[in-house]
């Protein structure tokens, strides 16, 4: 058995890259309208972790079903990948969206989602450390591009006031996002990616839940009217759609982005959730970035742009790992 994301340049048929594409193009349209949905909510009396486990909640209600039927009785595939699942659920798929949200209260919709979208570097820091994959020369250049245009987002230059809770939530929700690209992409586990989808769901909204149970997060919710720009909706039209869009489709077609076009290529398509993010927080929010940190944005975007180019000069080396896959550390 290979390890999984030594899929730096991996030959794919024109059918398979051209569904990846499709797959990775609609995760990322569904991801990037989550951040503008969640902020109409947060302002209207939720909570960032109430708002979240609905979220993931509603999700894993629509997936468990598809899921179980996936498996086709293959429930050793559970067994055998439960840490697996477990690091997906709670890194993935709590952690990411828990940490996206309150970033989101904090910060700009597209600032909170720029620096979480540092996260292919952290794909390459994690293939070096992990797998001995020595970066490019590009991989490093892009890197620190990239570096410069996260000080040009968080508008660290101006002397404008710099929220470093937003910031940490933030850099948290990037872990998350490098968690979900290398596990996501990883085909050697058996499991259907909608199996996944759900196992990590399900894992996910428990943990919040009992959390919750526990006091150790604020479940507050509201029934007011959630505002956007220009229009009022019921509270529960944007939390069944951050369910049912932007979870149970998102992570479904982002699992089968991944294992079509391998972690890097995916976590590269998957920046066009930034645009999508500033649209939709421009349609929905009236928001905008200012000046600076949209050109401190397009350098983020053009650093990992390098990373990927750098990343596609390397050719790894790629060795067998002994043992079930659910002895080797997940991300």
């Amino acid at each position: 058995m290979t390890s999984l994301t030594h899929d730096t340049t991996p030959t794919v048929a024109p059918s398979r890259l051209g569904a990846g594409l499709g797959f990775a193009l609609v995760s990322a349209t569904t991801f990037g309208l989550s951040g503008a949905l969640a902020r109409g909510l947060l302002d209207s009396g939720w909570s960032a972790p109430a708002a979240v486990t609905a979220r993931i909640a509603i999700a894993a209600l629509v997936l468990v079903v598809p899921g179980a039927l996936a498996l086709r009785g293959r429930w050793h595939l559970l067994s055998r990948n439960g840490g697996l699942v477990a690091a997906y659920g709670v890194a993935a798929v709590a952690g990411a969206q828990l940490c996206y949200f309150y970033a989101v209260s904090y910060l700009q919709v597209g600032v909170a989602l720029l620096i979480e979208y540092t996260a292919p570097v952290a794909v390459v820091v994690w293939l070096w450390l992990r797998h001995g994959h020595r970066p490019h020369r590009l991989t490093v250049v892009g890197a620190a591009i990239a570096a410069v245009g996260l000080v040009l987002v968080l508008d660290v230059v101006s002397g404008a006031d710099l929220n470093l809770v937003g910031v940490a939530w933030g850099l948290g929700a990037m872990v998350g996002a490098a968690t979900y690209f290398v596990i996501s992409a990883d085909e050697d586990n058996g499991l259907p990616g909608i199996s996944l989808a759900a196992g990590g769901l399900v894992v996910g909204g428990t943990v919040l839940g009992v959390a919750g149970l526990l006091g150790v997060l604020p479940m507050r919710v509201s029934s007011e009217r959630v505002s956007y720009q220009g229009f009022d909706v019921d509270w529960w039209v944007p939390v069944l759609a951050l369910g049912l869009v932007t979870a149970a489709i998102a992570y479904v077609t982002g699992i089968e982005a991944g294992r079509r076009l391998g972690s890097r290529l995916a976590s590269f398509v998957a920046l066009t959730e930034v645009l999508m993010a500033l649209v939709f927080a421009w349609l929905l929010l009236g928001e905008l970035p200012r000046p600076i940190q949209l050109a401190g944005g397009l350098l983020v975007l053009a650093g990992v742009v390098v990373v990927k180019l750098g990343e596609g000069s390397s050719s790894p080396v790629v060795e067998p790992v002994p043992g079930p896959v659910s002895e080797r550390p997940a991300a």
